[in-house]
């Protein structure tokens, strides 16, 4: 059975017009960003391009893309909501870009995960220890990239991103902890730590990334605060639609294995929401807390069960609601503040395409 995260209201699912945006503020920034990493040494500069798709290991060149750059987009996009040119945001976006990067560097290692965008990780190419360096350095490149900013924008948008950081630590350190908390009891993880999790890890860079854009073409507080908060409901949003395709995706659209995040027995919304229905799960949630207390290493007949008894227990359903709630936040963020049409409806188009995905 298939399922659809409607999108947005008023905005259809235009998988083209959504890259067409990312592939135009890409081609805005891309020069930025790569001035800034040729500024490294070049033994972590050559590890930076390679985790950006520039280059194969040894340096020669790639074809291959990179990532989607949703983070650049929404700083150039908030910039031009603001009403300034996307080159404004310009430093933002390559930072953003940087943290992005650098967070997915240490992440993949933390996870053990060996292949990102189907080519061998960082670490598991050049060695961990390199890995760390080259996350560093982008980290550190990042802060140079704004505090270089002339005038007293630079300064601010040191603090946001100062502040974005701040948050995107404290919610992988409560992501790795909630590894080891039990399924059930006064221990377990209940929805409402995840969701704080999920804004902190995902939302904030996103909220970032749109508060550097308001905030270095010149929009007032008040708008750089609207599409922050934006950004990070946005973070929230697509990390739900993450956690449902990782039970209930199509391998051959994500990527990703059937049932993968059930196999490594993940604390998404999708189970804390079955498991926490306070009696309205029924039977089911009972039988869920059960099977996942069970067993370590589940096959693929336990994952399959799994993910039946939480849609049995309305974990599918809540999840689904949740990413619903937080379009609408996004929504209502977008339109509390004075905005250029134009590039609100292409944030609303790039919102679609992040949570509009099928399952």
């Amino acid at each position: 059975m298939t399922a659809t995260v409607p999108a947005p209201r008023g905005v259809g699912e235009d998988t083209a017009t959504a890259r067409q945006i990312l592939d135009r503020c890409r081609a805005l920034v891309r020069p930025a960003l790569a001035q800034a990493v040729e500024r490294l040494h070049p033994w972590p500069g050559e590890m930076a391009a390679y985790s950006f798709g520039w280059c194969q290991v040894g340096g020669a060149p790639a074809a291959g893309a990179g990532g989607k750059g949703v983070r650049q987009a929404l700083a150039v996009l908030c910039a031009e909501a603001a009403g300034a040119p996307g080159e404004a945001a310009v430093a933002g976006a390559v930072a953003v870009e940087l943290v992005h990067t650098f967070s997915l560097l240490h992440d993949d290692i933390m996870d053990g995960d060996p292949t990102r965008r189907a080519r061998p990780t960082v670490w598991k190419a050049y060695g961990t220890g390199p890995a760390v360096l080259v996350g560093d350095a982008l980290f550190a490149l990042a802060v140079e990239t704004l505090a270089t900013v002339p005038g007293a924008r630079g300064p601010v948008a040191v603090r946001h991103l100062a502040a974005a950081l701040g948050d995107l630590v404290r919610g992988q350190a409560d992501d790795l902890l909630f590894e080891a908390r039990p399924w059930t009891g006064p221990e377990a993880v209940r929805p409402d730590a995840y969701r704080a999790m999920a804004e902190h890890k995902t939302g904030a860079l996103l909220g970032c990334a749109a508060a550097l854009g308001a905030a270095l073409a010149g929009a007032p507080d008040e708008t750089v605060a609207a599409l922050d908060r934006a950004g990070r409901h946005m973070g929230v949003a697509f990390q739900v639609v993450d956690d449902l395709l990782g039970i209930w995706g199509d391998p051959g659209v994500t990527g990703k294995p059937v049932h993968g995040d059930l196999r490594q027995r993940k604390k998404t919304f999708p189970v804390l929401a079955a498991l926490n229905a306070r009696g309205l799960g029924g039977p089911a949630a009972g039988r869920l807390a059960t099977l996942l207390e069970s067993l370590d290493t589940p096959d693929d007949a336990t994952n399959r069960r799994a993910a039946a008894l939480i849609e049995q227990a309305g974990g599918r359903s809540a999840a689904l609601d949740e990413a619903h709630r937080h379009i609408a936040a996004v929504e209502d963020c977008l339109a509390g503040v004075p905005l250029a049409p134009r590039a609100t409806e292409e944030l609303r188009t790039l919102l679609a395409f992040l949570v509009g995905r099928e399952m």
